[in-house]
């Protein structure tokens, strides 16, 4: 699996598959200089190399990681959206509305942050 469509076709229901494109679709709107990479089975953001945002799907959410420095900036937005918190990602249950600001914040944080961070991670 290298590209973000084929990971899209292993998601086997319509409408969470639908809701990652939309979640897809608005990064690529708004942040059109990020790259798409495909990393052990999970699709995600970078930019010049280095991890922006990635995403994983379960039976009951989507997880997002943008990694723990990203995740303790934006803990309470996270808390407010009732999404839940862990160590390295946050949830987005799949019956929960998407909160896109929220999204877009994290992402304009870490390509400010990362901007001349040499490493693909922190």
């Amino acid at each position: 699996m290298n590209t973000f469509q084929e990971f899209l076709e292993t998601v086997e229901e319509s409408e969470k598959r639908e809701r990652l494109v939309s979640i897809f679709s608005y990064i690529r709107k708004e942040f059109p200089e990020l790259q798409e990479k495909v990393k052990w089975k999970q699709p995600m953001f970078t930019d010049h190399g280095t991890f922006i945002i990635g995403f994983s799907v379960s039976k009951g959410h989507i997880s997002v990681g943008p990694e723990r420095a990203c995740l303790q900036k934006f803990q309470d937005d996270i808390k407010k959206a009732k999404y839940p918190l862990l160590k390295e990602l946050f949830q987005i249950p799949w019956k929960e509305p998407v909160d896109f600001e929220l999204l877009h914040k994290m992402i304009a944080y870490n390509i400010e942050d990362k901007k001349e961070h040499p490493g693909f991670w922190r």
